[in-house]
């Protein structure tokens, strides 16, 4: 058989090439935390808030029996998984929209309420994704100013104008670690005109450990305009699989279910996610580890004299020195020679801080060891 020829690739007439919406590639593309370090080095990665000790093995179980069934296409409803939900949280199952974690769920939401001229607005240190899916959607990200590392309801409601559209409060916050109490929620939820939608991220909830913290349910129950996002990826140890889910009132789950994907989500991650809700003893156990090594790293860097932001969630912010040779950039250049991995925020504004994510025992133990080393001036 002859061989078959192929047409010799040309240019477009006059050179031109497709060219994206106006601000697409005014994005800078988010980049995670670092995960690999010099060939043959033992690699101790804390730079991606991952759980500590890993998924479920019941999790780890279902996600290898789901193997049998690639070949078909996966609920697209999550039907089993959304009641697994509503069951652990006493929620309406028919208000619960699944997607390819929470990430998924904010370009949605952006996507769907937000336009060119439109503004969606975050709190200072706000997680990268939101600005991000703003862009995306042709619209202005705004972001008002923190007090003290915290979101601050007043500053986030000033800086509301007839075009703002969405508003994102990470509570608790990626990369502070830091939270509002129920009250200043319901206040910033107050001072929004109805047609505003407020989301509650809160991808960390399931570490919280304080009296007065609620992550949304109960405000959402009561308005036509706030949302609440959750996700699979850290408490419950399934970040690869890429799973979250949003609790909506009526008329949002609605338009989210007509723009998300058919099939976002895949057997393997539905499966993984209702193998997890159902151990619950695991659960407990990865919030226990997160407790006890949250606060042991918070001691040891604090007497190392080092400035640690209070977190309620799976990993610290932490101060370094203004001092030649001992800053944050210094302390992550010396440490990721050395294998371990830590978070630079500088994308976040925050230049002089690493975030630090609560690992294994030993993982945190070699961590602090090393941060030793380092602020001691060891080679």
């Amino acid at each position: 058989m002859p061989p078959v020829s192929t047409p010799p690739v040309s240019s477009p007439p006059g050179g031109a090439r497709p060219v994206p919406r106006p601000g697409i590639l005014a994005i800078a593309p988010y980049v995670g935390g670092r995960s690999t370090a010099e060939p043959g080095q033992r690699v101790i990665k804390l730079s991606s808030n991952e759980s500590g000790i890993g998924p479920s093995p019941r999790a780890i179980e279902a996600y290898r029996a789901a193997a049998e069934a690639m070949h078909r296409y996966p609920d697209g409803g999550a039907a089993e998984l959304r009641a697994a939900i509503a069951e652990s949280f006493d929620i309406p199952a028919d208000r619960i929209v699944c997607g390819a974690g929470s990430d998924e769920l904010i370009h949605l939401l952006t996507t769907a309420y937000a336009a060119p001229g439109d503004e969606v607005l975050y709190s200072e240190h706000g997680f990268l994704v939101y600005p991000i899916s703003a862009h995306a959607a042709g619209a202005t990200p705004v972001k008002a100013p923190e007090k003290d590392l915290r979101a601050d309801v007043d500053a986030l409601l000033a800086a509301v104008t007839p075009a703002t559209k969405l508003v994102y409060l990470a509570n608790p916050n990626n990369p502070t670690g830091t939270y509002l109490p129920p009250a200043e929620v319901a206040r910033l939820h107050a001072g929004l005109p109805g047609h505003v939608l407020l989301v509650l991220d809160a991808a960390y909830a399931e570490f919280v450990d304080v009296a007065d913290y609620e992550a949304g349910l109960a405000l959402v129950e009561g308005a036509e305009n706030v949302v609440m996002l959750r996700t699979f990826s850290k408490l419950y140890g399934l970040a690869a699989l890429r799973l979250g889910w949003a609790y909506c009132p009526e008329a949002v789950a609605d338009v989210l279910n007509r723009v998300r994907g058919p099939f976002n989500t895949s057997i393997a991650a539905q499966a993984a996610g209702v193998a997890s809700l159902r151990d619950t003893a695991f659960l407990e156990h990865a919030r226990s580890h997160n407790a006890e090594w949250r606060a042991w790293l918070t001691a040891r860097l604090t007497q190392m004299g080092l400035e640690v932001t209070p977190s309620v969630t799976n990993f610290l912010l932490v101060r370094f020195p203004d001092e030649a040779g001992r800053t944050a950039a210094d302390a992550d250049a010396w440490l990721t020679a050395r294998g371990i991995l830590l978070r630079r925020v500088t994308a976040y504004g925050l230049p002089a801080h690493l975030r630090i994510s609560i690992g294994t025992a030993e993982e945190c133990e070699i961590a602090a060891a090393a941060i030793a080393d380092f602020l001691r001036g060891e080679a």
